[in-house]
């Protein structure tokens, strides 16, 4: 298999820290992926009644595939970690690598000790900083909600562009909810970075 992160970085920014999950911070995940906000604006859950089932333990699958992370080349796994208190609040991932096409999928999940703090945005910006700088990625795509605005707008700020809606495509509690694409090319990027 080829390798797009060979090595894990540590990535440090003003309010967060991007690392390799420690086993501190896989514990911090239990609670973190029970939160009912999170599991409903990530789409984990099409209703109510799944979210209220969520537990903040981490069953022992689950604690595996955090404790492999950095063995996987083909995918970027960090843990966001709040500055001022060297907690994690949550994960930033960067997955579904395509090697002929020079593409992958971003995804990113914070807590609600890391809700409201710029956490998801810088924690963004660094992340797509880091990959145009150090691979050969030329697109980075992800969806979200659109009953996530306050993600969408961190992507927008780090320079996601809208690509279409994939209309009705997800369903909670018996409401359909469109599903917004959006994307960051390296010229994009560099545009972006250069200031134009």
């Amino acid at each position: 298999m080829d390798s797009l992160f060979p090595t894990k970085p540590t990535i440090t920014g003003s309010l967060v820290q991007l690392r390799p999950f420690t086993e501190a911070d896989i514990e911090c995940m239990g609670p973190i992926l029970a939160d009912p906000e999170l599991i409903k604006l990530t789409g984990s859950a099409n209703t109510t009644e799944e979210i209220k089932k969520a537990v903040p333990a981490l069953d022992e699958r689950t604690l595996e595939w955090y404790r492999t992370r950095e063995e996987q080349t083909d995918r970027l796994d960090l843990a966001i970690i709040d500055l001022s208190n060297d907690q994690c609040v949550g994960e930033a991932v960067l997955n579904a690598w395509s090697p002929a096409d020079r593409s992958c999928n971003y995804r990113i999940l914070i807590g609600p000790e890391g809700r409201g703090r710029g956490f998801g945005s810088e924690a963004t910006s660094l992340v797509i900083d880091y990959a145009f700088e150090n691979t050969n990625l030329n697109r980075i795509s992800l969806d979200v909600l659109a009953f996530n605005p306050r993600a969408r707008r961190a992507y927008e700020k780090a320079g996601f562009g809208y690509e279409g809606t994939s209309r009705e495509a997800f369903r909670f509690d018996g409401e359909y909810i469109d599903d917004v694409l959006m994307a960051i090319l390296r010229s994009d990027w560099k545009r972006k970075s250069s200031g134009d």
